[in-house]
Parts: structure tokens; C-alpha cells; sequence
């Protein structure tokens, strides 16, 4: 047997690897992030929030957010189209390969870049992603792609069967609209701190700054815009000044509406929205905010500082809150938000790895924790008090038949009826709709406890 051969010698300095092009180096990530979610069945925030910070320029990073969006939301139309242009279908390592297609399919279609900076950048990310061997085939396929364009679809087929049976068995009339409108982007929806400033000077503000906004009359502090804004350019931001959140969160302080100086517990509280609104509105609460989840819980405070509503009044703990007896001091509260975890199904054009990811069995689990946790926190409210239950989901199981079943095993509980501005009426509460009225799919319960 021959005598094995040395080791290869390192060279003393090493050379550094090459830096990508700003450009490529936004494809390499986005094609890594899609293959984590759409292969990997990995989170689409959880993949994202570790890279968005290695790209020091904003726009490049509001660029791979946009692509990875884009190409999650048109999915199953790029899929369909490269099922057709390849010659066989890609193995079961072509994991990057496929999301790198997507990603570019993305650039072309809904995002309309450039074809030859979309087209450059991703067939040289193919090379840096160690395929040089395919960077041939991503330019035929993407140059296919731009000159033929991508078959019509139905948005409906985006999602897995048993839950598109789910919306339309519960909506037949608007199930269609529902389907087209989680397929688009929402609009950037803006949350002036009206502690800090009238929503009109605000909007007076960016209008200085080359921003458009428009007002709805639904929301009390909200402003509309079509087209995102990195959060960087929006004046004041950093000061607290505005928040971005969506209509149909914003109007849960209006559904909830406690008297002023009142003692209200925010029982699922992150990322901190809801109670950033309700103490802009009201800086005399007493607001008890709590989340299971101690890093959640730390977006809280990180929302609550900036706004500059931290102060006595104000605790936030890392707790279950079906488990009262472990942190609760015995005194009542005047209103409780419960903005139960939910299916999401209202918030698909914002997290569109929910339909890669959800299961049927992740409904009866939230459900029966949804139960649990209106149990739990019920006792905690005085008599004559409020409770806002509110989820983003539109799936009748989470929300009006949830409520009525909590009404009925519970006697001192009633629903409060909610006006037509809250969406449509559904059982004892109101369903907005995805894309109604340009917001999430929202639902809104306001229960009484008898005196």
C-alpha cells in the first residue's frame, strides 16, 4: 500500500474571499432565505431577521425583502411556468437552484425591475451559490421568463386545499376577493402618536418630505400609503413620532376604548402595537403587558421606549397568561385585550410562508388555546369591565364560534355590538376581510362582564 501522502501546506496568508457585488450579494440571500422557507420549512421572519442587517445599504436591504415577498406571493404561477420550461424536473439538491428561479422570476414579474440588472445579478449569484455549472440554464430560463411572460392563475390555488375549502366554506361570497387580495402586497398603513403630533401635521410633514399619504376616516391616528417607505425615511420615526400598523390593528383601541386612567391588561402583548396605541391615546393608564415569549416581550419595550411610554405605570412580564395564579396581584382590571394567537389567515400578504407552513391540526391546537386563554383571564376582570377578543384570522372557528362558545359557558359574559366600521357581523363579534377597505383580515369581539 503506498505510503499515505503529507498534508498540503497552507499558504501563510490565506486569500480573502472575493466581496460579492451589492447586487449579487441581495440574490445570494434571497435565494438562501427562500430555500430555508420553502424547502426547509423554516420560518420567513426567522430567516430574514439575522440577514437583513449584514446589508449596510437600506435599499438593498428593502430590496431582498421585496423579492423574497414577491416570489413567496407568486409562487405557485413561477412553479407552474418552470414545471413547463425544464427539461426534467430539478433533484432533490436543486433546493437553492429553484428558489434562486424564483427569486429572479420574482425581479421580472411582480417587481418589474430591469431586465438586464435582474438578469446580471441573479445568473451571477448562481455562480456564487457554487453552481457556475447552472448558470447557463438560470439565464435561458429567466430570458424565457422576461420575453413570454407567466401564465394567468388563480390566486386560490396558492393555498393548500383544506384550508382554501376552510375560507370558502365560510365566506362563498367573498372568498374569491379573499384569495386575490392575500396574492398583493397591503399598503404601508402609518399610526401617527397623537401625543406627539396631529395626524394632519404629520401628514403635512411628509408631504415636505416627497411622501403622499391619505387619510381614512375609519381609523382616529392612521394614515394610507400605497407604495412602501423604508421606516428610515419616515420623519421622526426614530423619535417615536409615527408606527407603522395596519387599519385593522389600529382599530382595536377603538374596540377595546377603556375609560381614561384605567387599569387594562394586555394579555398577549407583543410586538407591542396595540399597547403603544392605547397609551398614546391615554398616557394615565395603568397597562399590565405580558407575553410568554421573554424576546417577544423585549419588542414590547423596544416599541413602548421609543414612543416614550414607559413610565410607573406601565409593566411588562414575561409570563403565561393562563396562568394567573403565578403573576397576578388579586386587584381587577377595567379592560383586557386579548389579541389571541391565531392562523394568520388574515395576514397571508404579509407572511406568506403561512401557506407553505400551517397544518390542519394547527387549528384545532390554536382553538383550544384560544379557549384557554379566555378562561383564564375572564376572572381577572371587575364587573361592568370590558374584554377585546381579536385575532387575524377570518376562520369562523377562531372567532364568532370561539366567542359563542366562551358565551355559553360563561354566565356573567355578553357581547357588546360593534358598528359596520369594524367589518361584517359575525355572530357576536365583526369580520374584516383580507383587503377590505385596504386592511388585514381582523376580527373583533367586545364582551361585558355583568355588574
Amino acid at each position: 500500500m503506498p505510503a499515505p501522502r503529507p498534508p498540503a501546506r497552507r499558504p501563510a496568508h490565506p486569500r480573502p474571499e472575493r466581496p460579492l457585488a451589492p447586487g449579487v450579494e441581495v440574490r445570494v440571500h434571497a435565494a438562501r432565505v427562500l430555500d430555508a422557507v420553502v424547502h426547509r420549512g423554516r420560518s420567513l421572519k426567522s430567516e430574514l431577521a439575522p440577514v437583513l442587517p449584514r446589508l449596510a445599504d437600506p435599499r438593498d436591504r428593502a430590496l431582498l425583502e421585496a423579492v423574497v415577498f414577491a416570489a413567496l406571493r407568486g409562487r405557485h404561477r413561477y412553479e407552474a411556468a418552470l414545471r413547463g420550461w425544464l427539461a426534467r424536473p430539478p433533484g432533490a439538491g436543486d433546493g437553492s437552484l429553484v428558489a434562486l428561479l424564483l427569486a429572479g422570476c420574482a425581479q421580472l414579474d411582480a417587481l418589474q425591475l430591469p431586465a438586464h440588472a435582474a438578469l446580471d445579478a441573479t445568473v451571477e449569484a448562481a455562480r456564487a451559490l457554487g453552481r457556475p455549472h447552472q448558470a447557463g440554464l438560470v439565464n435561458a430560463l429567466l430570458r424565457r421568463a422576461q420575453r413570454e411572460g407567466f401564465p394567468a392563475a388563480d390566486p386560490a390555488a396558492a393555498w393548500p386545499q383544506w384550508l382554501r375549502k376552510k375560507v370558502e366554506a365560510a365566506w362563498p361570497q367573498h372568498a374569491a376577493a379573499v384569495f386575490a387580495a392575500s396574492a398583493h402586497a397591503a399598503p404601508l398603513w402609518l399610526r401617527v402618536n397623537r401625543r406627539l403630533a396631529g395626524r394632519e401635521a404629520y401628514r403635512a410633514r411628509l408631504q415636505e418630505a416627497g411622501i403622499a399619504a391619505s387619510i381614512d376616516p375609519r381609523l382616529a391616528d392612521g394614515l394610507r400609503r400605497e407604495e412602501p417607505v423604508p421606516v428610515a425615511a419616515l420623519p421622526g420615526f426614530e423619535e417615536g413620532l409615527v408606527a407603522v400598523q395596519d387599519g385593522s390593528a389600529q382599530q382595536a383601541a377603538d374596540a377595546l376604548a377603556p375609560e381614561p386612567g384605567a387599569r387594562v391588561l394586555d394579555a398577549c402583548a407583543a410586538p407591542g402595537g396595540k399597547a403603544a396605541h392605547l397609551l398614546e391615546r391615554d398616557p394615565t393608564l395603568e397597562l399590565l403587558a405580558l407575553d410568554v415569549d421573554p424576546r417577544r416581550l423585549a419588542r414590547v419595550e423596544d416599541t413602548l421606549r421609543r414612543g416614550g411610554l414607559l413610565g410607573e405605570r406601565v409593566q411588562l412580564r414575561p409570563v403565561d397568561a393562563t396562568t394567573p395564579a403565578l403573576w397576578w396581584d388579586g386587584f381587577t382590571f377595567d379592560a383586557i385585550l386579548l389579541d389571541a394567537p391565531c392562523s394568520a389567515t388574515g395576514v397571508v400578504r404579509r407572511q406568506p410562508d403561512i401557506l407553505l407552513h400551517r397544518r390542519p391540526e394547527d387549528i384545532e391546537s390554536l382553538v383550544a388555546a384560544q379557549a384557554r386563554l379566555l378562561d383564564a383571564v375572564w376572572p381577572l376582570l371587575r364587573p361592568g369591565g370590558i374584554l377585546l377578543y381579536a385575532t387575524c384570522s377570518i376562520l369562523p372557528e377562531e372567532n364568532a364560534g370561539q366567542v359563542e362558545a366562551f358565551l355559553a359557558r360563561t354566565p356573567d359574559a355578553a357581547a357588546v355590538p360593534l358598528p359596520e366600521a369594524f367589518g361584517h357581523a359575525a355572530g357576536p363579534g365583526r369580520q374584516r376581510l383580507t383587503g377590505e377597505d385596504g386592511m388585514d383580515g381582523f376580527f373583533y369581539a367586545r364582551l361585558r362582564k355583568s355588574e
